[in-house]
This record gives C-alpha cells, structure tokens and sequence, in this order.
C-alpha cells in the first residue's frame, strides 16, 4: 500500500470512528438527561403514532424482536410512560398506549439521531443517496458483517432488553 492508501484508509476509519463516537455521545445523552434508552424512546415515539399498538405490530414496525419489545415495554410501564393492557378480544394480544407522563417526556427529549440523519439524506440528490448507499453496503462487506441482524436504530452497544 502506498502512502496515499494508507492516508485515504486512516482517514476512512477516523470518519467512522466519529460516526461511532457521535451515536455513543447521543445514547449517553438521552440516558443521562432523560432516563431512556435509544430503544425505549425508539418505542415511545412509535406508540406516539397510534392511540394504541400491539406488542406484534410495534416489534415489525421499530425491527425489534417481540421479547425485546415486551421487555423495553414492561421498563416504560414501570417508569409510567406507557400502558400495557391485554386485549379484550384476543387474551393472548397486549396492546400499549402513551400516557399522559409519555406524551409529557417525547415533548422534551431532542429527536433521535437517525431522524436527522434522514432528514438530511433525503435532502440529497438520489444518485448521492445510492452512491451513499452503495458505499456503506461495500464497508459492510469489507468488514464481513453481512449476517449481522441490525434494526435502522443509531444507538452503540446492545438492544439488550435486560439493560434499563
């Protein structure tokens, strides 16, 4: 490799070490400041659309598994933010509604990184957007991650339900 490779690829991994370090900083944020998680206000600001949502339609709609919506849920009824009531027609479905603390703590918390980052992609002339795309997918594959299951969530670290 010559010295212009070697320029180009340090500059490429410090590009996506700030992408990491600002997605890092964001969770911390939102943890420190507000007391959730990337997830758990992924989830409330998803609930926030519907008056209520089953358990099974919020995991397809934020790609999260179903144990990991429960989980996260059962974490935002305990803070009060959300409610979780069984269905009066089918026993085994738990449908979630905001409360008025949810509806409270979604109007103070600054918008999730990848809105922003959405907003400002779609401003992009669509040749940028698929050329974007096209790149990211090949960093993938040059970093063998293909297999990796991910939801569209910029958060580090894991969307372990166990975490609080």
């Amino acid at each position: 490799m010559n010295n212009t490779n070697d320029e180009r690829c340090r500059n490429f991994l410090i590009a996506l070490r700030k992408i990491m370090q600002a997605i890092d900083r964001h969770s911390i944020t939102l943890k420190n400041k507000f007391g959730l998680t990337g997830p758990q206000l992924i989830l409330l600001q998803s609930v926030s659309t519907d008056k209520q949502i089953s358990v099974t339609q919020l995991s397809k709609k934020i790609s999260l598994s179903q144990a990991t919506v429960t989980d996260i849920t059962k974490r935002l009824e305990k803070k009060n933010y959300i409610t979780r009531r069984r269905s009066l027609g089918d026993k085994r479905k738990t449908n979630i509604a905001l409360t008025e603390k949810g509806k409270m703590i979604l109007n103070t918390v600054p918008p999730l990184l990848q809105e922003q980052f959405t907003d400002r992609f779609s401003k992009l002339e669509r040749w940028e957007q698929l050329m974007i795309e096209s790149s990211f997918e090949r960093v993938v594959s040059m970093m063998s991650a293909e297999n990796i299951e991910a939801s569209p969530i910029m958060i580090t670290g894991s969307v372990d339900p166990t975490e609080s």
